[in-house]
């Protein structure tokens, strides 16, 4: 599995603010939020359903990585998402240890498991 997704008891925007709580009590920043159905309104392109995509990170975190291994870069910040599906709000997030299991070396040892801990605790948190 690539990803964690959990059902959230919440309405989406709820879910949006409460994922960001979440993360900043874990020391994790946005540094961008794209909402989907806004974005592709101004491409003139209609987009009927609720997705946020979260882009988040620890610098000290990240700056551990990229010094193991540049190509770290290719999956910073990481991604998180909040999105309404057949009427359920869904976070989630794409898990450190698969994505960074694809390079071959350089990834400090134990440090995306360390990372997907508190990404999946922010998301149990906030649901």
């Amino acid at each position: 599995m690539f990803h964690y997704t959990v059902d959230a008891d919440k309405d989406f925007e709820t879910a949006v603010a409460d994922l960001e709580k979440a993360l900043a009590a874990r020391k994790f920043g946005v540094l961008w939020k794209l909402d989907v159905k806004d974005k592709l309104a101004e491409k003139g392109v209609d987009f009927a359903g609720n997705f946020k995509i979260l882009e988040v990170c620890n610098p000290v975190k990240a700056k551990e990585a990229l010094e193991g291994n540049m190509q770290v870069g290719y999956f910073l910040p990481c991604k998180m998402v909040v999105f309404e599906e057949k009427g359920r709000i869904k976070m989630g997030t794409v898990l450190p240890t698969a994505i960074m299991g694809l390079l071959e070396e350089g990834v400090p040892a134990g440090l995306p498991q360390e990372v997907e801990k508190v990404l999946i605790e922010a998301i149990d948190a906030a649901r």
